[in-house]
C-alpha cells in the first residue's frame, strides 16, 4: 500500500518550533552521555541559563531547537567532541489576566489555551465585562483578540469594561 502525504496530513510546523523561550521558563536539557551537564535550568530575567563548563548561555527569544544548537556549539568549542543536546520546556512562564474578571492575577499556562480558558481560570467575567472586547499584550505590542484565539505564556490579557 502506498501512502500519499498531502498538506492536510503534514503539519506546517510543530508548536514547540514556534515557542520563544523567555524568563521563568524551566528547561529540561539532556547532553547525551554527560549526566553532570544534564538537568533542569530556569531562564533568568536576562534570558540566560548558567550551565557547567560553558557558563552563561543566552537562550531568551530563541526556539528550543535554536537554543539546542547554541549550546552544542558552545560545548563543541573546546569541551566536548560532537556534543548532542536535546531540550524541552518543562514548565512555561505564567500568563496574566486583569480587568473585568472575578479573580485577576497570574495563572499557570497550559498548551493550546484560549482567551476563554484564561477567563474561566480567573473565575469568569464580571457583570460589567465587555465579553467581546479583550486585549492582549505580547512582546510589548497590544492588540484586540477574539475570545476563541490562543494565548501564549507571558501574555497580559485585559478584559475591558462595557459601557451602557
Amino acid at each position: 500500500m502506498i501512502a500519499f502525504l498531502t498538506a492536510a496530513t503534514v503539519p506546517a510546523m510543530a508548536a514547540e518550533d514556534l515557542y520563544a523561550l523567555g524568563a521563568d521558563d524551566v528547561l529540561e536539557i539532556v547532553v547525551y552521555g554527560e549526566k553532570d551537564l544534564s538537568g533542569s535550568y530556569r531562564i533568568g530575567p536576562d534570558g540566560a541559563i548558567a550551565m557547567p563548563l560553558i557558563g552563561e548561555v543566552n537562550v531568551g527569544g530563541m526556539t528550543a531547537r535554536t537554543a539546542e544548537e547554541n549550546i552544542e556549539a558552545k560545548l563543541a568549542d573546546g569541551y566536548l567532541v560532537e556534543p548532542s543536546v536535546t531540550m524541552q520546556v518543562k514548565s512555561s512562564r505564567p500568563f496574566y489576566i486583569m480587568g473585568e474578571v472575578k479573580n485577576p492575577g497570574s495563572y499557570a499556562y497550559a498548551s493550546n489555551m484560549t482567551v476563554l480558558n484564561a477567563v474561566a481560570l480567573a473565575g469568569g467575567f464580571t457583570y460589567r465585562a465587555a465579553e467581546g472586547s479583550v486585549e492582549v499584550t505580547r512582546g510589548g505590542a497590544e492588540r484586540q483578540i477574539l475570545p476563541e484565539e490562543k494565548i501564549a505564556p507571558g501574555d497580559v490579557i485585559t478584559v475591558n469594561e462595557r459601557f451602557f
